[in-house]
């Protein structure tokens, strides 16, 4: 899956173990789905899992990844992938927009981009098969970027693999899960919580001002494939100016993330957030309180990438020093007559984390 700051891929296996802990559980939403990486292993699990985001291009991974399943599309989307490997570059808006006027990707990939893009929109694909398509573009592309992970700038040198070639895979889809199919949405994770009644719901909200729209605006550009106006160095879509989340707000975040949780329709809460969040942990206790009893685990992690090469300026100069390379994340579980036992044990062989029951 495509880099992606505030991934869950370490902490995938202990969030499947917690929801396996939990009894009577079948359905589950995931409203803020990003990467869909915790869905697909949910989904993988057995689970029928509601993947939702306000971004395109996460709409479109999490209709690959959660509703989309192996054995409808495997076939025709293997056929096309190799097809479309076939097509030589032809230069357009992305090549102009991300390989010359900035510098992501090296202008051959841009070109090939530009291709295969072109050639996805002008078939005439039901949505499923062309969101795997638009996901394996995604991610043949984030395999040759030149970043640290993020889109808000690029790499004042190339990137080693930028210099590799671009190449379609076809996505790791699974068959449907054994409790049903999984569904995709675009929605914002309000409307979602409102809509959809679930055995849990699994919430992974931003934790600071950083959209993930202006982290990933180039995603949401190739999906959408609008060749929007853009500015700065980093070439933002237009629209990054004004389409802002209330979750990316310190002011706003409190009340907002308290009224989704009162909303949700849902025996079984998990959040994720972490030490760097805009509330602390007591503040997340109180919030899950009405939710019945509420466990705490606790997890070291390392910090991204960027803030270990941020203390530098334009010039190369040293400027600053890094305050610290590792945060905590915490993974809370709220419902009635938790299962304090089973948590507790099955956070126990990997060491490092810690279980509070409140």
């Amino acid at each position: 899956m495509i880099k992606y700051i505030g991934s869950k891929r370490g902490l995938v296996p202990l969030i499947v173990k917690v929801v396996q802990a939990l009894p009577g559980v079948k359905t589950v939403l995931d409203p803020f789905s990003g990467t869909a990486r915790v869905g697909h292993a949910l989904k993988a699990a057995g689970y029928a899992v509601t993947a939702s985001d306000h971004n395109a291009y996460a709409a479109t991974l999490a209709t690959c990844y959660i509703q989309s399943d192996r054995g409808r599309l495997e076939r025709k989307a293997s056929r096309l992938i190799a097809e479309f490997n076939a097509l030589p570059g032809q230069a357009g808006y992305f090549t102009e927009t991300f390989c010359r006027r900035s510098r992501y990707f090296q202008p051959h990939n841009g070109a090939r981009v530009d291709a295969i893009r072109e050639a996805i929109e002008h078939k005439d694909l039901e949505p499923e098969l062309k969101a795997v398509l638009l996901t394996s573009l995604m991610e043949a592309a984030d395999r040759v970027d030149s970043t640290t992970g993020l889109q808000m700038a690029y790499l004042k040198q190339w990137a080693p693999r930028a210099h590799n070639d671009l190449e379609l895979r076809l996505p790791d889809l699974l068959p449907r899960a054994r409790h049903g199919a999984g569904k995709a949405l675009q929605l914002e994770a309000q409307q979602s919580a409102e809509q959809f009644p679930v055995d849990l719901a699994y919430l992974d909200p931003p934790y600071n001002q950083h959209s993930y729209l202006g982290n990933y605006h180039i995603w949401e550009t190739l999906v959408l494939w609008d060749k929007p106006e853009v500015y700065g160095v980093a070439c933002k879509r237009i629209d990054c100016r004004n389409r802002r989340s209330v979750f990316n707000s310190k002011k706003l975040f409190k009340e907002a993330f308290g009224t989704l949780i009162k909303s949700i329709r849902a025996r079984y809460l998990v959040v994720s957030f972490n030490n760097e969040g805009y509330i602390n942990q007591k503040e997340m206790r109180e919030l899950l309180r009405g939710r019945g009893e509420v466990a705490v685990l606790e997890n070291d992690y390392k910090r991204y990438v960027g803030a270990q090469i941020g203390i530098y300026n334009p010039a190369g100069v040293k400027v600053g020093r890094i305050s610290h390379l590792r945060n905590k994340e915490y993974l809370f579980v709220a419902g009635p007559r938790l299962p304090a036992a089973r948590l507790e044990q099955l956070t126990r062989p990997a060491g490092g984390e810690q279980l509070e029951l409140l």
